[in-house]
């Protein structure tokens, strides 16, 4: 991965307000994968007392956008299909990890999963990307 693709994504993340609100931090970034990670808390439950099914759609998406958009062409959200396998506690640590399974020039697809830190299974999901013609506008050069 070019090394000012990686940089400029971090530094995204880092600048960017939602990513930030959630308590979500990029861990590792290469062509075509990302892992981010986020600490569950009680700001994130439901009407249940349970962990908001959108906190964890969050921490998907952020894995992703970054894994999408590491090639260094801008890539936009088509399509997220998630299925829930089990709750997370509030305290838990979990990661997002995203592999890209196939890129064409114009659609990239990819397999992302939720665990938590005992490494349990808490959300899959499958994702399609529309691939723009352009650059990350956000590139350092």
């Amino acid at each position: 991965m070019k090394k000012e693709i990686e940089e400029s994504l971090r530094t995204q993340v880092l600048r960017e307000p939602y990513a930030g609100k959630m308590g979500i931090t990029l861990r590792k970034v290469d062509e075509g994968y990302a892992l981010v990670e986020m600490a569950i808390t009680m700001e994130m439950t439901n009407i249940f007392g349970m962990v908001h099914g959108g906190a964890i759609f969050s921490l998907m998406d952020e894995a992703f956008e970054i894994a999408s958009n590491s090639h260094g062409t801008m890539a936009v959200a088509l399509n997220m299909n998630v299925t829930y396998i089990a709750a997370p506690a509030i305290g838990d640590v979990l990661q997002a990890e995203a592999t890209e399974v196939s890129r064409t020039r114009r659609t990239a697809s990819y397999a992302i999963t939720v665990k938590d830190g005992s490494n349990r299974l808490m959300a899959t999901c499958n994702a399609l990307v529309y691939r723009k013609e352009a650059s990350l506008p956000f590139l350092t050069r």
